[in-house]
């Protein structure tokens, strides 16, 4: 639509593309609105919209995903988190425990993480775990402590959903709902957190390429959420010195062609407490949007990953390093001036 473009413009265009049997996306942008179209078996003629008041142009989108895509969307999307955003320009925060094991664990993390000046917890009350017999997370009593932090801190909740009942419990105590990497490709669970109106965190699959971890944001935002970060979270190669590879290649290339903010996880993308400031500040050199840490008062007695978090002593010295860095990379001035 065109910058000026009025609300009945845009109620117009909508009303056409509903009245040739298709679905209207309207994306607000800071400039100007853009309107997806889906639900077409085949080419739509632009000649049905071009002439229609405040249509600034009428572009077709050739790849399988549409609305992720910056042909329909080129400026970054921001997207609201609670009272604070990820996307455009800033460096988002997110940190935590990787499992909430009790509220006084969760407290002396959150105090840190709060203390460091980051808006964003993390914390699982639901934990996805290889054997059947390990800590399989707090449920709802978990989400009640994690909305405690929220509370007490004024921190946003970042937390993951593993099925449709997760999300209606994430969605009632938390800020944005987690859908982890072993759920990239459930399917029916990413079209459900798409009927909801809290943003989603997409972390990539395990062996998931560029294209699949594009189409999975792609049937969230079908469903009418457009509030969607994707994560790179690492992924499952032939090495043996770390939990995975954390591959930094995908941010550029998920930023060349999406207009949504990625994030990277260096703690489940090594899997090593001592590589997870390394990647971190990689991570931010090569462009991230974010970056989400976990952070444990005890690491040795953490009852999920506790191999790859950090203390908050260590959480603190990630945090002013990566800080250095986005200034560097945002800015191109140097962060620090050397005295002569």
């Amino acid at each position: 639509m065109k910058p000026d473009a009025t609300r009945e413009d845009i109620d117009r265009v909508v009303h056409v593309i509903e009245t040739l049997g298709f679905r209207a996306h309207s994306l607000p942008g800071e400039g100007r609105t853009a309107i997806g179209i889906t639900g077409n078996k085949g080419s739509v003629d632009p000649a049905h919209f071009e002439n229609l008041s405040g249509v600034a142009d009428a572009i077709r989108v050739t790849k399988p995903y549409k609305l992720i895509s910056k042909d329909l969307r080129p400026e970054q999307s921001v997207i609201k988190v609670g009272n604070a955003s990820i996307g455009g320009g800033s460096l988002a925060v997110i940190a935590g425990p990787c499992a909430i094991e009790s509220e006084e664990q969760v407290l002396a993390v959150a105090k840190s993480v709060a203390e460091s000046g980051a808006q964003f917890f993390r914390g699982g009350a639901f934990k996805p775990r290889t054997s059947p017999y390990a800590f399989q997370g707090m449920g709802e009593d978990g989400l009640k402590i994690l909305s405690g932090v929220r509370d007490r801190y004024g921190l946003n909740i970042v937390t993951e959903a593993m099925d449709e009942r997760g999300i209606d419990l994430v969605e009632k105590y938390g800020d944005c709902i987690q859908i982890g990497a072993r759920n990239m490709q459930n399917f029916s669970l990413l079209k459900y957190a798409g009927q909801t109106r809290k943003p989603i965190l997409l972390k990539r699959g395990l062996s998931a390429t560029l294209d699949e971890l594009l189409l999975a944001a792609e049937y969230i935002m079908a469903e009418g959420n457009y509030d969607v970060i994707l994560c790179e979270r690492g992924i499952r190669t032939f090495v043996d010195h770390a939990r995975n590879t954390l591959d930094l290649s995908i941010v550029p290339a998920l930023q060349r062609l999406s207009h949504l903010p990625v994030i990277v996880d260096p703690s489940h993308g090594t899997g090593h407490n001592y590589m997870v400031t390394p990647m971190a500040r990689a991570g931010v050199a090569a462009g991230a949007d974010g970056l989400i840490v976990e952070v444990h008062s005890q690491p040795e007695r953490a009852l999920c990953d506790g191999a790859q978090a950090l203390t908050p002593k260590q959480y603190l010295e990630l945090v002013d390093q990566v800080r250095r860095i986005h200034e560097v990379v945002s800015t191109g001035k140097p962060a620090l001036q050397a005295s002569i």
